[in-house]
Protein backbone atom coordinates (compact mmCIF):
# COMPACT_ATOMS: atom_id res chain seq x y z
CA UNK A 1 0.00 0.00 0.00
CA UNK A 2 1.68 3.57 -0.69
CA UNK A 3 1.36 5.95 1.82
CA UNK A 4 -0.38 9.05 1.65
CA UNK A 5 1.98 11.59 3.14
CA UNK A 6 2.91 15.02 2.48
CA UNK A 7 5.93 14.66 0.43
CA UNK A 8 3.28 11.97 -2.08
CA UNK A 9 0.92 14.70 -1.77
CA UNK A 10 3.41 17.40 -3.01
CA UNK A 11 4.66 14.83 -5.90
CA UNK A 12 1.07 14.27 -7.09
CA UNK A 13 0.55 18.22 -6.78
CA UNK A 14 3.75 18.57 -8.86
CA UNK A 15 3.12 16.24 -11.30
CA UNK A 16 -0.50 17.21 -12.12
CA UNK A 17 0.73 20.70 -13.10
CA UNK A 18 3.97 19.33 -15.14
CA UNK A 19 3.88 15.52 -15.92
CA UNK A 20 7.18 16.22 -17.94
CA UNK A 21 9.12 17.77 -14.64
CA UNK A 22 12.36 16.19 -14.88
CA UNK A 23 13.12 13.81 -11.84
CA UNK A 24 15.99 16.18 -10.80
CA UNK A 25 14.06 19.58 -10.55
CA UNK A 26 10.69 17.41 -8.97
CA UNK A 27 12.90 16.29 -6.20
CA UNK A 28 14.31 19.56 -5.70
CA UNK A 29 10.63 20.90 -5.86
CA UNK A 30 9.76 18.41 -2.65
CA UNK A 31 12.33 18.09 -0.93
CA UNK A 32 13.78 15.22 -1.76
CA UNK A 33 16.96 13.34 -3.33
CA UNK A 34 16.84 12.48 -6.41
CA UNK A 35 16.67 8.90 -5.93
CA UNK A 36 14.33 8.81 -3.26
CA UNK A 37 11.77 11.11 -5.49
CA UNK A 38 12.56 8.60 -8.38
CA UNK A 39 11.71 5.66 -6.17
CA UNK A 40 8.45 7.25 -4.84
CA UNK A 41 6.62 8.36 -8.32
CA UNK A 42 7.82 4.45 -9.40
CA UNK A 43 5.88 3.66 -6.60
CA UNK A 44 2.64 5.67 -6.88
CA UNK A 45 3.07 4.60 -10.66
CA UNK A 46 3.21 0.65 -9.86
CA UNK A 47 0.08 0.84 -7.17
CA UNK A 48 -2.04 2.76 -9.64
CA UNK A 49 -2.11 5.89 -8.09
CA UNK A 50 -0.46 7.71 -11.05
CA UNK A 51 -2.71 5.46 -13.74
CA UNK A 52 -1.02 7.82 -16.51
CA UNK A 53 0.87 10.81 -17.63
CA UNK A 54 -1.01 13.25 -20.93
CA UNK A 55 -0.71 16.14 -22.85
CA UNK A 56 -2.88 19.43 -22.56
CA UNK A 57 -4.06 19.99 -25.90
CA UNK A 58 -5.39 22.91 -27.33
CA UNK A 59 -9.10 21.80 -29.01
CA UNK A 60 -8.66 25.77 -31.29
CA UNK A 61 -5.30 24.69 -32.25
CA UNK A 62 -6.60 20.93 -33.45
CA UNK A 63 -9.63 22.14 -35.62
CA UNK A 64 -12.03 22.79 -32.60
CA UNK A 65 -13.28 25.25 -30.20
CA UNK A 66 -16.90 24.81 -29.67
CA UNK A 67 -17.50 22.51 -26.28
CA UNK A 68 -20.15 21.80 -24.37
CA UNK A 69 -21.77 20.10 -21.99
CA UNK A 70 -24.85 17.67 -22.72
CA UNK A 71 -27.25 15.99 -19.79
CA UNK A 72 -28.79 12.70 -21.01
CA UNK A 73 -31.84 11.47 -19.43
CA UNK A 74 -32.35 7.68 -20.90
CA UNK A 75 -35.61 5.97 -21.79
CA UNK A 76 -34.95 3.36 -20.10
CA UNK A 77 -33.28 2.59 -16.92
CA UNK A 78 -31.53 -0.88 -17.53
CA UNK A 79 -28.20 -2.42 -17.62
CA UNK A 80 -28.88 -2.94 -21.25
CA UNK A 81 -29.89 0.62 -22.06
CA UNK A 82 -26.95 1.93 -20.23
CA UNK A 83 -24.12 -0.14 -21.68
CA UNK A 84 -25.85 0.14 -25.21
CA UNK A 85 -25.64 4.26 -24.64
CA UNK A 86 -22.16 3.99 -23.48
CA UNK A 87 -20.82 2.21 -26.45
CA UNK A 88 -22.59 4.27 -29.05
CA UNK A 89 -20.68 7.76 -27.29
CA UNK A 90 -17.21 5.54 -27.17
CA UNK A 91 -17.58 5.32 -30.63
CA UNK A 92 -18.21 9.07 -31.18
CA UNK A 93 -14.62 11.09 -31.37
CA UNK A 94 -16.51 14.65 -30.15
CA UNK A 95 -17.58 13.23 -26.88
CA UNK A 96 -14.59 13.55 -24.69
CA UNK A 97 -15.86 12.83 -21.40
CA UNK A 98 -18.65 10.23 -20.74
CA UNK A 99 -19.98 10.34 -17.07
CA UNK A 100 -22.25 8.33 -15.88
CA UNK A 101 -24.01 11.01 -12.62
CA UNK A 102 -26.72 10.70 -10.08
CA UNK A 103 -29.68 13.31 -9.91
CA UNK A 104 -32.34 13.52 -12.57
CA UNK A 105 -30.37 12.67 -15.50
CA UNK A 106 -28.62 9.80 -15.90
CA UNK A 107 -25.26 10.72 -18.08
CA UNK A 108 -23.29 14.38 -18.63
CA UNK A 109 -20.66 14.52 -21.50
CA UNK A 110 -18.06 17.29 -22.32
CA UNK A 111 -18.43 17.42 -26.24
CA UNK A 112 -16.15 18.72 -28.48
CA UNK A 113 -16.68 20.81 -32.10
CA UNK A 114 -15.01 22.90 -34.58
CA UNK A 115 -18.49 25.13 -34.36
CA UNK A 116 -22.09 25.35 -33.81
CA UNK A 117 -22.78 23.85 -37.09
CA UNK A 118 -20.67 20.88 -36.62
CA UNK A 119 -22.22 20.25 -33.14
CA UNK A 120 -25.56 20.58 -34.32
CA UNK A 121 -24.31 17.79 -36.48
CA UNK A 122 -23.16 15.90 -33.80
CA UNK A 123 -26.44 16.71 -31.77
CA UNK A 124 -28.84 15.95 -34.38
CA UNK A 125 -27.44 13.21 -36.25
CA UNK A 126 -25.48 11.19 -33.60
CA UNK A 127 -26.92 11.83 -30.01
CA UNK A 128 -30.40 12.38 -31.68
CA UNK A 129 -30.97 9.04 -33.23
CA UNK A 130 -29.67 6.99 -30.47
CA UNK A 131 -32.59 4.55 -29.05
CA UNK A 132 -31.65 5.14 -25.68
CA UNK A 133 -31.99 8.83 -25.65
CA UNK A 134 -35.17 10.74 -23.84
CA UNK A 135 -33.83 13.79 -23.06
CA UNK A 136 -30.77 15.85 -24.36
CA UNK A 137 -30.38 19.53 -22.32
CA UNK A 138 -27.33 21.16 -23.73
CA UNK A 139 -24.82 23.56 -22.26
CA UNK A 140 -22.52 25.86 -24.18
CA UNK A 141 -19.08 26.52 -22.92
CA UNK A 142 -18.42 30.35 -23.19
CA UNK A 143 -15.03 30.01 -20.94
CA UNK A 144 -13.30 27.98 -18.52
CA UNK A 145 -11.58 30.79 -16.13
CA UNK A 146 -10.49 27.42 -14.26
CA UNK A 147 -9.49 24.40 -16.21
CA UNK A 148 -7.15 21.70 -14.41
CA UNK A 149 -8.10 18.60 -16.15
CA UNK A 150 -4.71 16.84 -18.16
Amino acid sequence: MTKNDDINQKILCELSRNGRISNLDLAERVGLSPSACLRRVQELERSGVIKGYRAVIDPAARGGGFTAYIAVGLNLHTKDSQEAFERSVARSPEVRECHNITGSIEYLLRVEARDLADFKRFHTDVLGTLPQVNSITTYVVMGSPKDERA
